[in-house]
């Protein structure tokens, strides 16, 4: 059963339906800037551990799992800056999150050396863009293109075809994980939210890193903060329904209907309590495999189903038809590598000429999969043993069969899938070795790329929907102008966006940055659209 009595009646409540990073953001804000007493706010999280995407598994010995991985950058991300600033370091006493990051990142900068392979296995000069005269011209009206005007068009609606043949399309796409059916606003935000990185999007050297995996080195932090104020966790804990009182213009939120196990139950939330609930999921029903078993495909959980339910019944929620009504067009899979042996991370080093610990992305631009590879500083989970080491990779085109192994990746086992990348890298002398010494887990994401989806206006509901009075969206699937989603910081935005309008807190959200207004970015920009 939920604890809802361990504050005074007249106290001001908070709930927060899901666990991800935008509740944690949340909870934060609304103790530091918003005064709350941390034992009045509850996060209910289906799942068994918070963190949502940003996440991390396993243990000494055991099999780790990372379903993705997400950069940092800077000058951008600016309100997660503000957040993680205040947030203590757990290894390094008076440092906090903020200053363990870039301390992290000055010390192991990311130079890629090898951003894209060929079918050859030859390093790619990716110093040259490989623009036509065609392509530029759109991508320079894409950029002052209405996103009105743009509606719902896709990118390679814009686009001619020769635009996805360019060295700049495989490494924005495997960046940033756009498919070509994606929105062209989306990829129009970005274009611009990281204009300052064009000129050196062939060594990623603007990408901040985190010293561990997101989970431990962002998530375990925050929570560790907010378990000293007294915030309270719910998990296994499943919303089914949310209660609205109003004749429409106003909208208050009365009841939190919820199943624990085999018990259902209900929250009775006052006019002033506060409820706050990311709608949607990038990571929800994902699906692990295993070395000898590929991943099942799921469809919709709990956060759509929530969604669906309230915005069936409340006008201005949102439309999250147009975000998870096309899995096949959202889905793509990850898997993560734990290495017994030193010998992968060797040879990659002497291959690629990265230096171990950089982090840089590599890409087989030629693979059916269109898959890629990250090896990140080791340790990369906090209880890591020495002798072990954890990388991470993806196939963004999951559905066709393989260069090396006759099967599409979603029917692969996790040892077909090492295969595979071991043709691309022609290890296949080291191939037994490696498939002896190390385990693969993959990980089939239904909706990971459903942000992207084309969208048109009102299909993602604002954080504060008109009218409502203490009820508010978080995460990747509301509407914040000018940012870009599949980031931490659109989930953190959309967090202190919530709490400082539900709250009338007087104080100003950081900006983001517009690098387009800078003459020094612009002129680097034009210079490498030309290269």
């Amino acid at each position: 059963m939920l604890n809802q009595e361990k504050c005074n009646a007249h106290e001001r409540k908070a709930y927060f339906i899901g666990g991800g990073i935008a509740s944690l953001a949340g909870a934060v804000f609304l103790i530091r800037d918003g005064g709350m007493d941390g034992r009045n706010i509850h996060i209910l999280e289906d799942l068994g551990i918070n963190g949502g995407a940003l996440d991390g598994i396993g243990s000494g010995n055991q099999d780790y799992v990372i379903r993705g991985g997400r950069m940092l950058n800077e000058p951008t991300y600016e309100c997660t800056w503000n957040l993680l600033a205040d947030i203590p370091s757990i290894d390094r006493p008076g440092k906090s999150v903020k200053d363990e990051i870039h301390d992290f990142t000055a010390q192991y900068p990311t130079h890629a050396k090898a951003r894209l392979i060929d079918r050859t296995r030859q390093i790619v000069d990716v110093k040259h863009m490989g623009f036509s005269n065609e392509d530029r011209l759109d991508i320079s009206k894409l950029l002052i293109e209405s996103e009105e005007d743009l509606g719902a068009k896709r990118i390679n609606e814009w686009f001619s075809e020769h635009f996805f043949s360019t060295n700049f399309w495989y490494m924005w796409a495997t960046m940033f994980a756009f498919q070509p059916w994606h929105s062209a606003v989306e990829f129009k935000r970005y274009m611009i939210r990281f204009m300052h990185e064009f000129h050196r999007i062939d060594t990623l050297a603007g990408v901040a890193r985190t010293p561990y995996n997101q989970y431990d080195s962002i998530v375990l932090p925050i929570q560790k903060w907010l378990e000293k104020q007294g915030v309270q966790y719910s998990l296994n804990t499943t919303v089914t329904d949310i209660d609205f009182a109003g004749d429409g213009s106003l909208r208050t939120a009365e009841r939190i209907h919820y199943r624990q196990a085999n018990h259902t139950g209900e929250i009775l939330v006052s006019p002033e309590d506060m409820v706050f609930f990311t709608n949607g999921s990038m990571t929800e029903n994902s699906d692990l495999g295993g070395m000898d078993r590929a991943p099942v495909l799921k469809d919709k959980g709990p956060s759509f189903g929530l969604w669906d339910k309230l915005s069936a019944k409340q006008p201005g929620f949102g439309n999250p038809a147009a975000f998870s009504n096309n899995i096949t067009q959202s889905k793509w899979e990850s898997f993560t590598v734990t290495c017994r042996n030193p010998l992968f991370f060797r040879r990659m080093e002497e291959f690629t000429g990265n230096e171990a610990g950089t982090g840089a992305l590599v890409t087989f631009k030629d693979s059916n999969w269109l898959m890629s590879v990250v090896l990140a500083h080791q340790p990369h989970f906090r209880n890591q043993p020495d002798d072990i080491q954890v990388f991470w990779g993806y196939g963004l085109t999951g559905d066709r069969k393989g260069n090396y192994v006759d099967k599409t990746m979603a029917e692969c086992t996790g040892a077909e899938i090492l295969t595979e990348l071991c043709g691309h890298l022609r290890f296949m002398d080291d191939l037994p070795l490696l498939l002896e010494t190390s385990d693969v887990i993959p990980c089939m994401m239904p909706f990971i790329t459903s942000q992207f989806m084309p969208r048109v206006k009102g299909d993602r509901p604002d954080v504060v929907p008109e009218g409502s009075t203490n009820f508010a969206f978080l995460g990747q699937y509301t509407e914040i102008p000018e940012d870009v989603v599949f980031t931490v910081e659109y989930s953190v935005r959309s967090a202190m966006t919530a709490v400082y309008k539900l709250l009338n807190i007087e104080k100003d959200i950081p900006q983001p940055y517009k690098g387009q207004h800078s003459p020094k970015v612009l002129f680097e920009s034009l210079v490498t659209a030309l290269r």
